[in-house]
Parts: C-alpha cells; sequence; structure tokens
C-alpha cells in the first residue's frame, strides 16, 4: 500500500464542500460506473470527499453517497492520528474474501444515528487503483475489512441496512431516527 500523496488535515470545517444523501435517496440505489482515468478532476473529488467524511464524523465514504457516480471510496479508521494517511480506493474489486463471518455494528452516513449489527467475512483482498492511478493490492482483516465491504456495498447500490439480519430492531431504530423501513431492500 503506498502512501498517499493527498495531505489534508483530518478536522471538520463549517460548510462541507459535499452533501451526504440520506436513505431514500435513489442516488444511492444506483451502481456506480467505472473511473476510465485519474486526473486532477478526480483527486480534488477526493479531496473533497476526505473533507465531507471528516466533517461527518466518518470513517468511510463513498462517491455515490455525495451524488457521484464513480467507483470511488475514501476510508479513515486512524482518525485521531494525523501520521497515518487515508485510503483513497479507485474501482475496487474484492478479489477474495475469508476468515470467519463476523457481527459487527455498523452506522453509516447516509442513514445519520442508526447502528445496527451486519454480518460480514473478517478478511477481504481487494484490487484497486490509487489517488495517482497506481494498481495496489491491500488485505485487510478486523475493522478496515468491514469498512472496506461497507463502502463497496455503496458502489453497487446497497446500504448496509439491507444486510440486517433483525427485522424488528431494523424496524424500530429508522422509525425513531425519521426513515422509513420501506427504504430497505433486503439481501436475502
Amino acid at each position: 500500500m503506498s502512501a498517499i500523496s493527498i495531505k489534508i488535515p483530518k478536522q471538520k470545517v463549517k460548510n462541507p464542500p459535499l452533501e451526504v444523501h440520506t436513505l431514500g435517496d435513489r442516488v444511492l440505489r444506483q451502481p456506480a460506473k467505472r473511473i476510465s482515468k485519474v486526473n486532477d478532476e478526480i483527486r480534488q473529488i477526493i479531496v473533497n470527499m476526505l473533507i465531507t467524511m471528516y466533517s461527518n464524523d466518518g470513517i468511510g465514504l463513498a462517491a455515490p453517497q455525495v451524488g457521484i457516480n464513480k467507483q470511488l471510496l475514501v476510508i479513515d479508521t486512524e482518525l485521531k492520528d494525523e501520521s497515518k494517511p487515508p485510503l483513497v480506493m479507485i474501482n475496487p474489486e474484492i478479489k477474495s474474501s475469508g476468515g470467519d463471518l463476523i457481527t459487527g455494528e455498523e452506522g453509516c452516513l447516509s442513514i445519520p444515528e442508526v447502528f445496527l449489527d451486519v454480518i460480514r467475512p473478517d478478511q477481504v483482498e481487494v484490487a484497486y487503483r490509487d489517488e495517482d492511478g497506481r494498481p495496489q493490492k491491500l488485505v485487510a482483516s478486523g475493522l478496515l475489512a468491514r469498512v472496506i465491504q461497507h463502502e463497496m456495498d455503496h458502489l453497487n447500490g446497497v446500504l448496509f441496512v439491507d444486510r440486517v439480519k433483525n427485522p424488528v430492531a431494523l424496524n424500530k431504530e429508522l422509525t425513531a431516527h425519521g426513515f422509513a423501513p420501506k427504504d430497505v431492500q433486503a439481501i436475502q
């Protein structure tokens, strides 16, 4: 994994450059398009996505969440450590997944305040391009593997609530926070 060439402070700004779309918005359900060329326009989107993610206390953000229909993710599970760069993944593909199936609590910037358990593999191997367009491979486990899978779901129009296996808890949480359970597209 190469060090990221884009440097921005890990802090909130009053008016983040991008708006995060929420559950019920159709833009979240569209499959994202591959990025054919990594250029300055893409790098500016990455910067704006990172600023928006940090401003919303997120550890991951996919381009479709901010209305950009591109296969692009930014992830930072080390928010308190300025020396640890965020991860940028362009056109990511999971090559393999393994380890145990782990239940873990997830939340999402597109479904604020809602936290529910989701079952995912504990390890993934991902191929992607970095912010300079170079091919990369990464084997991730634990929290990073979970975040990668969560964000990659966004690229396919899938939200974490679609994977929740407890319909009672799901409906209760969504309703309590003003979201419509009918906007969930359950995955069996």
